[in-house]
């Protein structure tokens, strides 16, 4: 314990946990506001709006039907995941044309988790490629949509030319835990860069 924690103690209080900013990002319609909205311990932030027509012809919506809304700027949730760290959420927009904002979004942040969605591998590409050239530290997570993995794991590895060290992760978007579960690997593939 270092001296301000013996004065801390002595008063009987804590300090609150640290602040870490994750990004997660990914192509459009991959589960980010998904992941967001099941983990937060706060109402999450979103700016979906609806899909226009000539939105659905640009962002390719012909992959994902169903889809009716698109994140325009961000999501933000938190969730603290103990006595001494709490991470602060940030989901990018997935549409090319909202790319100018990853930039500002990824400022100050320790890591980031990439969702792809294994039907659809080329739509993971750009946020790989973004945060090696940024220099941030990031794992990737394959949204088991249905519960179905198109590809064996070696192969997405392959495919998404992800460094042995990355973290590459299934799981499920909708399901808290397993949103958790990626967020760890995530947070310590990030700490172990940083030491």
């Amino acid at each position: 314990m270092d001296s301000t924690q013996y004065v801390d103690a002595a008063r009987g209080t804590s300090r609150p946990p640290l602040p870490v900013k994750i990004v997660i990002a990914g192509g459009f319609g991959v589960g980010k506001t998904t992941a967001v909205a099941q983990i937060s311990e706060i109402p999450v932030l979103t700016t979906e709006a609806p899909i226009t027509e000539i939105a659905a012809a640009i962002d390719r919506t012909g992959e994902v039907p169903d889809k009716t809304t698109t994140t325009v700027a961000l999501d933000f949730g938190c969730i603290t995941i103990d006595d001494e760290i709490k991470l602060y959420l940030f989901g990018t927009p997935g549409q090319d044309r909202f790319g100018f904002m990853w930039r500002d979004l990824t400022e100050g942040a320790l890591g980031a988790l990439v969702i792809v969605d294994s039907r659809r591998l080329d739509d993971g590409f750009p946020a790989v490629d973004y945060f090696e050239r940024a220099g941030v530290p990031f794992g990737v997570a394959i949204n088991l949509f249905d519960g179905v993995l198109s590809h064996d794991l070696a192969d997405i590895r392959w495919a998404l030319a992800i460094a042995e060290d990355t973290p590459l992760v299934t799981f499920d978007a909708r399901d808290r835990g397993s949103v958790l579960d990626a967020l760890l690997a995530v947070l310590g593939h990030s700490l172990a860069r940083a030491n």
